[in-house]
């Protein structure tokens, strides 16, 4: 059983950065590869950005590509989003998640956080 914990949301202008982190519990954490997702007001949840168990591997959804970097600290059992140059296109709920191997399927993932409010504002 993995819990997740996310935090660091907010409010920020267009153009500004946040951090999110997501606090994970058990011994196993580094044996997960952790994801974040997000589900914009009235739109389904989508894949943001996946980081393998080690670290080495990291995938990006293209709308976030070049501006979002994920990271993982595996000695604190915590995963990063940093998340530079909002849009308010990315005002979101951001959901932290873990599985067994690298995936962008939301129906692929062993665990869910209960979500952090972004909000970009124009």
């Amino acid at each position: 059983q993995v819990q997740l914990v996310e935090s660091g949301g907010g409010l920020v202008q267009a153009g500004g950065s946040l951090r999110l982190s997501c606090a994970a519990s058990g011994r196993t954490f580094s044996s997960y590869a952790m994801d974040w997702f997000r589900r914009a007001p009235g739109k389904e949840r989508e894949f943001v950005a996946a980081i393998s168990w080690s670290g080495a591997r990291t995938y990006y959804a293209d709308s976030v590509k070049g501006r979002f970097t994920i990271s993982r600290d595996n000695a604190k059992n915590t995963v990063y989003l940093q998340m530079n140059s909002l849009k308010p296109e990315d005002t979101a709920v951001y959901y932290c998640a873990a599985a067994k191997s690298t995936v962008v399927r939301s129906q692929d993932v062993d665990y869910w956080g209960q979500g952090t409010q972004v909000t970009v504002s124009s």
